[in-house]
């Protein structure tokens, strides 16, 4: 367990057995002087070939983790199995996939938060972040006894209602993305944020140069991760088919029916997870507390990873999140 504090926010990092040859790191972050004991812990899961670095991270001021921490929640960056900091042990195989993640891991982790918590609360407020929405999406609909209180889709993907061209040529051929290895995608990224700057447009559909800065490529590199060839091989046919169907469940199905008030978060120029996708499950389900809210517009359009590191993310992103967190209309602890 290692523990810091910075600006007032204390960090702690614990890990958690998922009983599957892992141990999960739990990045607990809060401000002691500002913490609201009366609100659940706020649960942040990253993404696709990501890690808890970019919640913690913004170039110009406090990352969505320490910004909500000021905020007066305690928030916690959980890695699943094979993102950032989370342990393999000799035993663990290496083949596991998206139902795995999302049921075992984040059950697991929010257990463990749970018990390492400094609030008192059964359940807990989940903000997915990209393809950790998705997790979180399985977690409340698959798994029988989930801790959600209520749901953040911050981009994530349901149903692929819309998909990039180049997302979709990408998604071709689901068997030959499950057998190569990527490795080494840290190091790439390094290499081509540079190239990115006098050429933004190779990389429009992930972030924004404009409202992005870029100049601490070391840092900006340190979220990512070398994406599972499993996992990949089942966005593949999950793009090509539109519904996640795993074990013959289909998830869009399942969330249609989830009874949990939901906030979608949806990028105006998102090329990874275009809008219509990333309202898909605020679409899907009936819940009358669900609030859909857009970044960026017409003239500032956000991409993907703007969400986390724009300029416009602290206005656009962090403060309607905490808002929308503060309410207290949603349902009982």
């Amino acid at each position: 367990m290692s523990h810091r504090r910075t600006s007032g926010v204390e960090q702690r990092t614990h890990y958690v057995d998922n009983g599957d040859g892992w141990r999960l790191a739990l990045h607990r972050r809060w401000a002691p002087d500002r913490l609201d004991a009366g609100r659940r812990p706020v649960v942040m899961v990253p993404g696709f070939a990501m890690n808890a670095f970019i919640l913690g991270y913004h170039p110009n001021g406090p990352g969505i983790a320490e910004y909500l921490a000021l905020a007066g929640f305690e928030v916690w960056c959980v890695e699943l199995r094979a993102q950032g900091q989370s342990v393999r042990s000799a035993r663990a195989s290496r083949r596991f996939g998206l139902e795995d993640l999302g049921t075992v891991d984040l059950a697991a982790a929010i257990e463990g938060v749970r018990r390492n918590s400094a609030v008192s609360a059964e359940r807990v407020d989940v903000i997915g972040c990209s393809l950790g929405a998705t997790y979180m999406f399985i977690q409340a609909a698959w798994w029988p006894t989930h801790r959600i209180a209520r749901m953040i889709n911050l981009g994530g993907p349901l149903r692929w209602t819309a998909v990039h061209p180049i997302v979709k040529t990408l998604a071709v051929a689901p068997r030959l993305w499950s057998a190569v290895p990527i490795k080494g995608t840290r190091r790439i990224a390094r290499r081509v944020l540079p190239v990115v700057e006098r050429m933004p447009q190779l990389l429009s559909i992930y972030l924004s140069p404009a409202i992005c800065d870029l100049s601490e490529p070391d840092a900006l590199v340190q979220t990512v991760d070398d994406p599972v060839p499993t996992i990949n091989r089942q966005i593949a046919q999950w793009i090509r088919r539109g519904d996640l169907v795993l074990d013959g469940r289909n998830l869009t199905t399942d969330v249609g029916r989830l009874d949990l008030p939901l906030l979608t978060v949806v990028a105006t120029g998102d090329g990874i997870v275009p809008e219509a996708t990333a309202a898909s499950a605020h679409d899907a389900m009936r819940h009358p507390a669900r609030t859909l809210i857009y970044a960026g517009d017409a003239r500032r359009p956000m991409a993907h990873a703007d969400l986390f590191i724009s300029e416009l993310a602290p206005e656009q992103v962090f403060a309607p999140i905490a808002a929308w967190l503060d309410r207290a209309d949603h349902g009982p602890a």
